[in-house]
């Protein structure tokens, strides 16, 4: 795995396989460098909000753009990619869907020199150390009660990334999935006050949901983006006025059945 601060990473040491390689930077060069004698290039690169001298044009445009001529370069052949679902580059409702399209159609323009390329569209992952249902119990647990909710009707197929890994091994070495994007998603919908609810239920706390409506939620983002860490943006807001769950199931057509909610949460929010 390539990184520029590899004393960050240290934790990922610790997965058997897994080699940590410090590049010097985010260019061509040293990327090519890095993926020489590699078959398969792995991009999961994501981020939710702009910050630290990250944005979204950066790391879901320019970041697919390097990475493939890189791959290109060192001989690499296979090319999997992480999207999101609802990415278009003209229609998405925010940057982060909008540069979340724009760099998939960069992959897929990849394909044309020689990269065998799958894309993976997933509703919101979740898993132990996940930044949904963990990102959530840690507000509860600071604010029990009254929880004032921004789009409480907005709705997710939450996908076990377990699952989301068994797709990727799957397409991995089948040709039939060259030049294919798959849609993965859970077993079951839910609203966003629903998913607040069940992780309260999970971690032992009553709550009192209180929707807000789209004036307040959008006033609820613009001050919440200004605090540490960003907690809520607008252009999360926005990103959330168009449902996350699947018009296609990709983890069927794969032959995987998806893992439900009470089967994983429960074990890591306790």
């Amino acid at each position: 795995m390539p990184t520029r601060h590899p004393h960050r990473q240290r934790h990922l040491q610790l997965i058997p396989g897994c080699e940590l390689c410090e590049v010097a930077g985010w260019e061509t060069a040293p990327l090519a460098e890095a993926m020489a004698g590699c078959t398969v290039l792995i991009n999961l690169a994501g981020i939710l909000n702009e910050g630290g001298g990250r944005t979204f044009e950066q790391t879901h445009v320019r970041t697919v753009e390097t990475a493939t001529r890189a791959a290109l370069q060192a001989g690499v052949t296979r090319y999997l990619h992480m999207s999101a679902l609802h990415a278009n580059a003209e229609s998405g409702p925010s940057d982060y869907l909008r540069t979340k399209g724009r760099g998939e159609a960069l992959a897929f323009a990849a394909a044309g020199e020689g990269l065998a390329v799958t894309s993976f569209r997933p509703s919101v992952i979740f898993g132990p150390g996940d930044s949904f249902f963990n990102h959530f119990a840690g507000l509860l647990r600071l604010l029990p009660g009254l929880f004032p909710l921004a789009c409480p009707d907005a709705r997710f197929a939450p996908v076990y990334v377990g699952d989301v890994v068994e797709a990727m091994l799957r397409c991995l070495d089948d040709p039939d999935t060259h030049g294919k994007t798959y849609e993965l998603c859970g077993p079951r919908a839910f609203s966003l006050r629903e998913l607040v609810v069940y992780t309260g239920e999970r971690i032992g706390r009553e709550i009192w949901v209180m929707g807000l409506d789209d004036r307040l939620s959008r006033l609820q983002a613009s001050i919440f983006q200004r605090l540490p860490g960003k907690p809520f943006t607008l252009d999360n807001y926005l990103s959330l006025q168009v449902d996350s769950v699947c018009a296609r199931e990709g983890l069927k057509k794969l032959g995987i059945s998806a893992t439900d909610l009470d089967f994983v949460v429960p074990g890591y929010l306790k």
